[in-house]
């Protein structure tokens, strides 16, 4: 998570940069508190921009990260220290069963693409935006 962080705080500073200012002047002069500003302004300014990054997020809530889990992988944590990559790792380098190797990848590669077309469809249905 903390590996990520720096870039999508990149792309969320550069969409609330992109909201105008006036905006911000106009509901502090009407009264409006600062939440009220947060959830009237800022919140719908960057509705696109967040929805973009959650659904492109999405295809990587399968990935754990399989270099930083393989350098410290030994026979005596796989049964704690074991994720899919490393698994798959296993079955078919160490105990050359290439097909369920085969068929475990894929199974994560198609419920990633699951995930993918569910966030694409609710980004679409409540925030009227389109990936592809």
């Amino acid at each position: 998570m903390w590996k990520e962080f720096g870039y999508g705080a990149i792309i969320f500073i550069a969409a609330l940069a992109g909201i105008n200012q006036e905006l911000y002047e106009a509901a502090a002069i009407d009264g409006a508190s600062r939440l009220r500003r947060i959830w009237h302004i800022t919140l719908p300014g960057i509705k696109v921009t967040i929805v973009l990054v959650a659904t492109l997020n999405i295809a990587n809530v399968l990935n754990a990260g399989f270099d930083q889990v393989y350098n410290l992988y030994s026979p005596i944590v796989y049964e704690t220290g074991d994720i899919i990559d490393t698994y798959v790792y296993r079955m078919s380098f160490e105990s050359a069963q290439y097909s369920l190797a085969t068929a475990i990848g894929l199974l994560k590669s198609v419920v990633s693409f699951i995930l993918i077309v569910i966030s694409n469809y609710l980004a679409n249905k409540f925030a009227n935006y389109r990936i592809f």
